[in-house]
């Protein structure tokens, strides 16, 4: 459970800030998106696969 503390007289968008920043760091909302849908692990292989080429590529041509 993430808890926010306020401090008296904080303002509540800081405060939304704080909880949004806490949320991303712990990564709930990452994990419930990928597992709306399954995907078979073949795919994520071939998705892990095509980024790193990608990547390489990237860094090819910045030397």
């Amino acid at each position: 459970m993430i808890i926010v503390p306020i401090k008296e007289g904080e303002n509540i968008e800081r405060a939304l800030k704080k909880f949004k920043r806490k949320t991303e760091k712990t990564g709930v909302i990452k994990e419930l998106r990928t597992r709306q849908a399954f995907q078979k692990p073949s795919v994520i292989n071939r998705r892990k696969m095509m980024k790193a080429e990608y990547v390489q590529q990237l860094r090819a041509r910045e030397e």
